[in-house]
Protein backbone atom coordinates (compact mmCIF):
# COMPACT_ATOMS: atom_id res chain seq x y z
CA UNK A 1 0.00 0.00 0.00
CA UNK A 2 1.51 3.37 -0.98
CA UNK A 3 2.26 5.92 1.69
CA UNK A 4 -0.28 8.68 2.13
CA UNK A 5 0.36 11.42 -0.40
CA UNK A 6 0.08 15.17 -0.11
CA UNK A 7 -3.36 16.79 -0.20
CA UNK A 8 -5.03 16.33 -3.57
CA UNK A 9 -4.54 19.11 -6.08
CA UNK A 10 -7.50 21.38 -6.68
CA UNK A 11 -9.77 19.92 -9.33
CA UNK A 12 -9.92 21.83 -12.60
CA UNK A 13 -13.32 22.95 -13.79
CA UNK A 14 -13.68 20.12 -16.30
CA UNK A 15 -13.53 17.53 -13.51
CA UNK A 16 -16.16 19.05 -11.25
CA UNK A 17 -19.41 17.16 -11.40
CA UNK A 18 -22.42 18.01 -9.23
CA UNK A 19 -23.82 15.31 -6.97
CA UNK A 20 -27.47 16.17 -6.64
CA UNK A 21 -29.48 12.97 -7.09
CA UNK A 22 -29.46 11.92 -3.44
CA UNK A 23 -32.91 10.30 -3.42
CA UNK A 24 -32.15 8.12 -6.46
CA UNK A 25 -28.80 7.11 -5.01
CA UNK A 26 -30.27 6.26 -1.62
CA UNK A 27 -33.12 4.21 -3.10
CA UNK A 28 -30.89 2.15 -5.39
CA UNK A 29 -28.32 1.53 -2.65
CA UNK A 30 -31.09 0.26 -0.39
CA UNK A 31 -32.21 -2.22 -3.06
CA UNK A 32 -28.67 -3.50 -3.54
CA UNK A 33 -28.16 -3.94 0.20
CA UNK A 34 -31.45 -5.82 0.52
CA UNK A 35 -29.97 -8.51 -1.76
CA UNK A 36 -26.49 -8.28 -0.22
CA UNK A 37 -25.05 -7.03 -3.52
CA UNK A 38 -22.18 -4.64 -4.22
CA UNK A 39 -21.40 -2.15 -6.97
CA UNK A 40 -17.98 -1.02 -8.13
CA UNK A 41 -19.56 2.42 -8.46
CA UNK A 42 -19.64 2.66 -4.66
CA UNK A 43 -16.56 0.67 -3.75
CA UNK A 44 -14.33 2.51 -6.23
CA UNK A 45 -15.91 5.90 -5.42
CA UNK A 46 -16.82 6.67 -9.02
CA UNK A 47 -17.46 10.36 -9.73
CA UNK A 48 -20.33 9.40 -12.04
CA UNK A 49 -22.29 7.52 -9.38
CA UNK A 50 -25.05 10.11 -8.94
CA UNK A 51 -25.62 10.39 -12.67
CA UNK A 52 -25.68 6.64 -13.30
CA UNK A 53 -27.82 5.71 -10.29
CA UNK A 54 -30.28 8.45 -11.27
CA UNK A 55 -30.48 6.89 -14.74
CA UNK A 56 -31.14 3.53 -13.12
CA UNK A 57 -27.83 1.91 -14.08
CA UNK A 58 -24.98 0.45 -12.04
CA UNK A 59 -22.07 -1.96 -12.44
CA UNK A 60 -22.43 -5.12 -10.37
CA UNK A 61 -19.33 -6.20 -8.43
CA UNK A 62 -19.37 -9.87 -7.53
CA UNK A 63 -17.20 -12.30 -5.51
CA UNK A 64 -17.69 -10.15 -2.43
CA UNK A 65 -16.31 -6.75 -1.47
CA UNK A 66 -12.75 -7.63 -0.44
CA UNK A 67 -9.94 -7.73 -3.00
CA UNK A 68 -6.80 -9.83 -2.58
CA UNK A 69 -4.65 -7.26 -4.40
CA UNK A 70 -3.33 -3.90 -3.27
CA UNK A 71 -3.34 -1.76 -6.42
CA UNK A 72 -2.27 1.77 -5.58
CA UNK A 73 -5.12 3.46 -7.43
CA UNK A 74 -8.05 1.49 -6.05
CA UNK A 75 -10.23 2.11 -3.00
CA UNK A 76 -11.97 -1.29 -2.95
CA UNK A 77 -11.39 -2.83 0.52
CA UNK A 78 -8.39 -5.17 0.70
CA UNK A 79 -7.94 -8.61 2.22
CA UNK A 80 -5.03 -11.01 2.59
CA UNK A 81 -4.61 -13.61 -0.20
CA UNK A 82 -2.77 -15.90 2.26
CA UNK A 83 -6.04 -17.35 3.47
CA UNK A 84 -9.55 -17.72 2.16
CA UNK A 85 -11.28 -14.41 2.71
CA UNK A 86 -14.78 -15.79 2.95
CA UNK A 87 -17.00 -18.30 1.20
CA UNK A 88 -18.72 -17.12 -1.93
CA UNK A 89 -22.42 -16.38 -1.59
CA UNK A 90 -24.21 -19.11 -3.58
CA UNK A 91 -27.24 -16.83 -3.94
CA UNK A 92 -25.24 -14.00 -5.51
CA UNK A 93 -25.61 -15.04 -9.21
CA UNK A 94 -29.39 -15.32 -8.91
CA UNK A 95 -29.60 -12.10 -6.89
CA UNK A 96 -27.63 -10.19 -9.52
CA UNK A 97 -30.05 -11.45 -12.15
CA UNK A 98 -33.02 -10.57 -9.96
CA UNK A 99 -31.71 -7.06 -9.37
CA UNK A 100 -30.89 -6.52 -13.05
CA UNK A 101 -34.41 -7.62 -13.99
CA UNK A 102 -35.94 -5.35 -11.36
CA UNK A 103 -33.94 -2.43 -12.80
CA UNK A 104 -35.18 -3.42 -16.29
CA UNK A 105 -31.66 -3.27 -17.64
CA UNK A 106 -31.09 -3.81 -21.33
CA UNK A 107 -27.32 -3.74 -20.84
CA UNK A 108 -25.78 -5.42 -17.80
CA UNK A 109 -22.17 -4.88 -16.70
CA UNK A 110 -20.63 -7.36 -14.26
CA UNK A 111 -17.20 -6.96 -12.71
CA UNK A 112 -15.52 -8.45 -9.65
CA UNK A 113 -12.79 -8.10 -7.10
CA UNK A 114 -9.65 -10.21 -7.50
CA UNK A 115 -9.98 -13.47 -5.59
CA UNK A 116 -6.48 -14.92 -5.78
CA UNK A 117 -7.34 -17.03 -2.73
CA UNK A 118 -9.71 -19.20 -4.80
CA UNK A 119 -8.36 -22.07 -6.95
CA UNK A 120 -10.22 -20.84 -10.04
CA UNK A 121 -10.06 -17.15 -9.15
CA UNK A 122 -13.85 -17.14 -8.84
CA UNK A 123 -14.32 -17.80 -12.56
CA UNK A 124 -17.01 -20.46 -12.12
CA UNK A 125 -19.01 -18.08 -9.94
CA UNK A 126 -18.50 -15.34 -12.53
CA UNK A 127 -19.75 -17.64 -15.29
CA UNK A 128 -22.76 -18.69 -13.20
CA UNK A 129 -23.69 -15.03 -12.75
CA UNK A 130 -23.58 -14.40 -16.50
CA UNK A 131 -25.80 -17.42 -17.11
CA UNK A 132 -28.32 -16.38 -14.46
CA UNK A 133 -28.57 -12.89 -15.96
CA UNK A 134 -28.99 -14.39 -19.43
CA UNK A 135 -31.76 -16.66 -18.13
CA UNK A 136 -33.57 -13.76 -16.47
CA UNK A 137 -32.98 -11.20 -19.23
CA UNK A 138 -32.53 -13.10 -22.51
CA UNK A 139 -32.70 -9.94 -24.63
CA UNK A 140 -30.15 -7.98 -22.62
CA UNK A 141 -26.55 -7.53 -23.69
CA UNK A 142 -23.98 -8.53 -21.08
CA UNK A 143 -20.52 -7.04 -20.57
CA UNK A 144 -18.01 -8.62 -18.22
CA UNK A 145 -15.03 -6.77 -16.76
CA UNK A 146 -12.79 -9.49 -15.40
CA UNK A 147 -9.56 -9.77 -13.43
CA UNK A 148 -6.56 -11.48 -15.05
CA UNK A 149 -7.16 -14.68 -13.02
CA UNK A 150 -3.36 -14.79 -12.50
CA UNK A 151 -2.99 -15.64 -16.18
CA UNK A 152 -5.09 -18.83 -15.93
CA UNK A 153 -6.58 -18.97 -19.43
CA UNK A 154 -8.85 -21.87 -18.46
CA UNK A 155 -10.50 -19.49 -16.00
CA UNK A 156 -10.82 -16.83 -18.70
CA UNK A 157 -12.36 -19.42 -21.03
CA UNK A 158 -14.84 -20.42 -18.32
CA UNK A 159 -16.21 -16.87 -18.22
CA UNK A 160 -16.21 -16.52 -22.01
CA UNK A 161 -18.06 -19.81 -22.44
CA UNK A 162 -20.95 -18.37 -20.43
CA UNK A 163 -21.62 -16.16 -23.45
CA UNK A 164 -20.97 -12.48 -22.64
CA UNK A 165 -21.41 -10.04 -25.51
CA UNK A 166 -18.45 -7.90 -24.44
CA UNK A 167 -15.28 -9.05 -22.70
CA UNK A 168 -13.43 -6.27 -20.86
CA UNK A 169 -10.13 -6.51 -19.04
CA UNK A 170 -8.48 -3.25 -18.05
CA UNK A 171 -4.79 -2.56 -18.63
CA UNK A 172 -5.17 0.44 -16.27
CA UNK A 173 -1.77 2.06 -16.97
CA UNK A 174 1.30 2.04 -19.20
CA UNK A 175 3.96 -0.66 -18.96
CA UNK A 176 6.57 1.51 -17.16
CA UNK A 177 4.21 2.24 -14.25
CA UNK A 178 2.95 -1.29 -13.56
CA UNK A 179 5.31 -2.01 -10.68
CA UNK A 180 4.07 1.11 -8.88
CA UNK A 181 0.39 1.11 -9.87
CA UNK A 182 -0.40 -2.62 -10.22
CA UNK A 183 2.38 -4.48 -8.35
CA UNK A 184 0.57 -7.84 -8.41
CA UNK A 185 -0.32 -7.65 -12.09
CA UNK A 186 1.75 -7.92 -15.26
CA UNK A 187 1.42 -5.86 -18.44
CA UNK A 188 2.13 -8.72 -20.85
CA UNK A 189 -0.09 -11.10 -18.91
CA UNK A 190 -3.03 -8.73 -19.24
CA UNK A 191 -2.40 -8.43 -22.97
CA UNK A 192 -2.37 -12.24 -23.23
CA UNK A 193 -5.77 -12.38 -21.52
CA UNK A 194 -7.19 -10.01 -24.13
CA UNK A 195 -5.52 -11.85 -27.01
CA UNK A 196 -6.96 -15.13 -25.74
CA UNK A 197 -10.45 -13.65 -25.40
CA UNK A 198 -10.38 -12.56 -29.04
CA UNK A 199 -9.34 -16.06 -30.21
CA UNK A 200 -11.61 -18.00 -27.88
CA UNK A 201 -14.81 -16.03 -28.49
CA UNK A 202 -14.32 -14.02 -31.68
CA UNK A 203 -17.98 -13.01 -31.86
CA UNK A 204 -17.67 -10.98 -28.63
CA UNK A 205 -16.34 -7.44 -28.57
CA UNK A 206 -13.13 -7.03 -26.61
CA UNK A 207 -12.45 -3.93 -24.57
CA UNK A 208 -9.87 -2.43 -22.24
CA UNK A 209 -9.46 0.75 -20.22
CA UNK A 210 -6.65 2.91 -18.89
CA UNK A 211 -6.24 5.81 -16.51
CA UNK A 212 -4.30 8.98 -17.28
CA UNK A 213 -2.65 11.28 -14.79
CA UNK A 214 -0.42 8.78 -12.98
CA UNK A 215 2.82 10.04 -14.52
CA UNK A 216 2.63 8.43 -17.95
CA UNK A 217 3.91 10.22 -21.05
CA UNK A 218 1.58 10.80 -24.05
CA UNK A 219 3.72 8.58 -26.27
CA UNK A 220 3.44 5.77 -23.70
CA UNK A 221 -0.34 5.94 -23.94
CA UNK A 222 -0.02 5.70 -27.72
CA UNK A 223 2.17 2.62 -27.28
CA UNK A 224 -0.40 1.05 -24.96
CA UNK A 225 -3.11 1.70 -27.56
CA UNK A 226 -0.90 0.12 -30.22
CA UNK A 227 -0.38 -2.93 -28.00
CA UNK A 228 -4.14 -3.25 -27.54
CA UNK A 229 -4.70 -3.09 -31.27
CA UNK A 230 -1.98 -5.72 -31.64
CA UNK A 231 -4.18 -7.90 -29.43
CA UNK A 232 -7.16 -7.10 -31.73
CA UNK A 233 -9.02 -5.22 -28.98
CA UNK A 234 -12.10 -3.45 -30.35
CA UNK A 235 -12.83 -0.76 -27.75
CA UNK A 236 -10.64 1.44 -25.55
CA UNK A 237 -11.66 3.74 -22.72
CA UNK A 238 -9.40 6.46 -21.32
CA UNK A 239 -10.21 8.56 -18.25
CA UNK A 240 -8.56 10.74 -15.63
CA UNK A 241 -7.26 9.06 -12.48
CA UNK A 242 -8.70 10.70 -9.37
CA UNK A 243 -7.21 9.86 -5.98
CA UNK A 244 -10.06 8.15 -4.09
CA UNK A 245 -8.43 8.57 -0.66
CA UNK A 246 -5.17 9.83 0.83
CA UNK A 247 -4.07 6.20 1.16
CA UNK A 248 -3.99 5.88 -2.62
CA UNK A 249 -1.48 7.11 -5.17
CA UNK A 250 -1.47 10.88 -5.69
CA UNK A 251 -2.50 12.44 -8.96
CA UNK A 252 0.59 13.36 -10.98
CA UNK A 253 -1.26 15.48 -13.53
CA UNK A 254 -4.73 16.60 -14.54
CA UNK A 255 -4.82 15.83 -18.25
CA UNK A 256 -6.58 18.38 -20.43
CA UNK A 257 -9.73 17.59 -22.43
CA UNK A 258 -7.73 18.42 -25.56
CA UNK A 259 -5.26 15.61 -24.83
CA UNK A 260 -8.09 13.15 -24.28
CA UNK A 261 -9.55 14.19 -27.65
CA UNK A 262 -6.15 13.66 -29.28
CA UNK A 263 -5.92 10.15 -27.85
CA UNK A 264 -9.43 9.38 -29.10
CA UNK A 265 -8.56 10.50 -32.62
CA UNK A 266 -5.30 8.58 -32.54
CA UNK A 267 -7.05 5.43 -31.34
CA UNK A 268 -9.65 5.61 -34.08
CA UNK A 269 -6.92 6.20 -36.66
CA UNK A 270 -5.19 2.93 -35.76
CA UNK A 271 -8.30 0.80 -36.04
CA UNK A 272 -10.36 0.75 -32.83
CA UNK A 273 -14.08 0.40 -33.40
CA UNK A 274 -14.71 2.86 -30.56
CA UNK A 275 -12.54 4.98 -28.27
CA UNK A 276 -14.29 6.67 -25.34
CA UNK A 277 -11.81 9.21 -24.01
CA UNK A 278 -12.43 12.08 -21.61
CA UNK A 279 -11.67 13.31 -18.09
CA UNK A 280 -14.65 11.61 -16.43
CA UNK A 281 -14.70 8.47 -18.58
CA UNK A 282 -14.64 5.21 -16.65
CA UNK A 283 -14.43 1.69 -18.00
CA UNK A 284 -18.13 0.94 -17.48
CA UNK A 285 -19.49 4.48 -17.85
CA UNK A 286 -22.02 4.69 -20.71
CA UNK A 287 -20.99 1.15 -21.61
CA UNK A 288 -24.20 0.51 -23.54
CA UNK A 289 -23.67 3.47 -25.87
CA UNK A 290 -19.99 2.66 -26.40
CA UNK A 291 -20.82 -0.95 -27.21
CA UNK A 292 -23.47 0.12 -29.70
CA UNK A 293 -21.02 2.47 -31.41
CA UNK A 294 -18.53 -0.39 -31.75
CA UNK A 295 -21.17 -2.77 -33.09
CA UNK A 296 -22.25 -0.28 -35.74
CA UNK A 297 -18.76 0.68 -36.90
Amino acid sequence: MPAAGPPAKRLPEWLRKPQTHFVSVHDLKREFRALDLHTVCESARCPNLHECFHRGTATFMILGNLCTRGCGFCSVPKGSPAKQLFALDPAEPANVARMAAGMRLRYVVITSVNRDDLPDGGSAHFAATVREVRRELPAARIEVLTPDFCGDLDAVARVLDAGPDVFNHNMETVARLYRRVRPQADYRRSLRVLEFARRHRPEALTKSGLMAGLGERPEEVEQLLADLRGAAVDVATIGQYLQPSRRNLPVAEYVTPEQFDAWRLHGMSIGFKAVFSGPLVRSSYMADAVSEQARCS
